[in-house]
C-alpha cells in the first residue's frame, strides 16, 4: 500500500489556502472549480454538450467502440457548488474503464434552488432517459459527495413515483445525512483535511433552507427504507467526516436485503478517487467501481 503517496497527498491538501471566514457562494464556486481543474481527465474520452430533461448536461463517451449502457452521473459540491466539468476527472475515468457512455447532469444548486430541487432534476433526468426508450436495466447511477447522495435519494424519489430502478448505484464518499449524526462527524474532526463540522453546517443550511433534515430524502443513512433498491457500491476513506454516512447506509441496505458493497480505503480523504494518477488507491478504487458497474450492466 502506498503509505508515502497517502501521506504526501494529505500534506498537500492541508497546505491549500483556507478562507478565514464565511465567503460568498460565488467565490466558493470559483474556488472549487479552480481546485478541481487541477485534476486532468484521462485521454481516451470525448465530451459533448447535451441537454436532459430541460437541464444542461455533458455527454462523455469512450473513443472507439462503446459498450451498451448509460452511466447517469451526479457531480459533487455540497449541493451548492460544482458542475459536470468539476467532476470530469471522475466521470471520464469511469467511462474509460467501463467503455460505457456517461451523461453528467448539471442539476440546480442551492441556495438559489434548495432542497428538493436537485433531487427533482435528477429524477427528471432518469425519467427523460426512460422516455427515450432506454431500458432501466441498461442505466446505472454514479456520483461523488453530494452527487453520491443523489444516487440514493434519486432512487428513493423514483421508487416512490412508481418508476423502475436502475441496474446499480456507485457512490464515492456520498453525503447521506443532513442531521450530521454520524460518529465520524466527531471522531474524524481534524483528521479530515477538507471538511469541518462548521463548514458542512454552512453549506447544509444553504441546501436545507430551514427544512427539517429528519426525513428520508435528507438523511437516508438514518431514515431511508431501501426495499427494492438495486445493488449498491459505497466507497469512502477513513479520513473523512462523512465516513459513517456510508457505513450506516450499508447497514440499512443489509436490513432491506439489498446487495451492498462497503468499500473503505484507509488513510485517504473525501472523494480520493479524483487523485487517480497521483494515488495508487484512487485508480484501484475506480477499477473496482468500473467492474461493479459493468457486471450489473452485463447481467441484463
Amino acid at each position: 500500500m502506498s503509505r508515502d503517496q497517502r501521506h504526501a497527498l494529505d500534506t498537500m491538501v492541508r497546505k491549500a489556502p483556507q478562507p478565514s471566514g464565511p465567503v460568498p457562494v460565488e467565490r466558493m464556486r470559483e474556488g472549487f472549480a479552480a481546485f478541481m481543474a487541477a485534476f486532468p481527465p484521462p485521454d481516451g474520452v470525448r465530451r459533448t454538450p447535451a441537454e436532459l430533461a430541460g437541464r444542461p448536461a455533458l455527454l462523455v463517451e469512450p473513443e472507439g467502440e462503446a459498450r451498451p449502457g448509460t452511466i447517469l452521473y451526479f457531480h459533487g459540491g455540497s449541493f451548492s457548488l460544482g458542475s459536470p466539468e468539476t467532476a470530469m476527472v471522475l466521470t471520464a475515468n469511469l467511462v474509460r474503464r467501463t467503455r460505457v457512455r456517461a451523461i453528467s447532469l448539471d442539476y440546480r444548486l442551492a441556495p438559489e434552488h434548495p432542497f428538493p430541487a436537485a433531487i427533482e432534476d435528477c429524477v427528471a433526468a432518469f425519467r427523460g432517459l426512460l422516455e427515450r426508450g432506454i431500458d432501466p436495466a441498461s442505466i446505472v447511477f454514479a456520483g461523488d459527495s453530494a452527487g453520491g447522495g443523489l444516487t440514493v435519494t434519486t432512487c428513493l424519489a423514483a421508487r416512490d413515483a412508481g418508476l423502475p430502478m436502475p441496474a446499480a448505484i456507485a457512490a464515492f464518499s456520498p453525503g447521506l445525512d443532513h442531521t450530521r449524526s454520524g460518529a465520524t462527524m466527531t471522531t474524524k474532526e481534524g483528521i479530515d483535511p477538507f471538511f469541518t463540522r462548521q463548514g458542512l453546517g454552512r453549506t447544509g443550511e444553504m441546501y436545507l433552507a430551514g427544512q427539517d433534515p429528519d426525513q428520508p430524502l435528507l438523511a437516508p443513512a438514518v431514515h431511508a427504507d431501501l426495499t427494492g433498491f438495486p445493488p449498491i457500491l459505497l466507497q469512502a476513506g477513513t479520513n473523512e467526516l462523512l465516513l459513517d454516512d456510508s457505513v450506516r447506509l450499508a447497514e440499512r441496505a443489509r436490513e432491506a436485503d439489498v446487495d451492498v458493497i462497503l468499500d473503505i480505503t484507509a488513510g485517504v480523504p473525501h472523494v480520493f478517487q479524483a487523485f487517480a494518477g497521483t494515488l495508487d488507491e484512487a485508480g484501484q478504487a475506480l477499477d473496482r467501481a468500473a467492474l461493479f458497474l459493468t457486471q450489473h450492466l452485463d447481467a441484463h
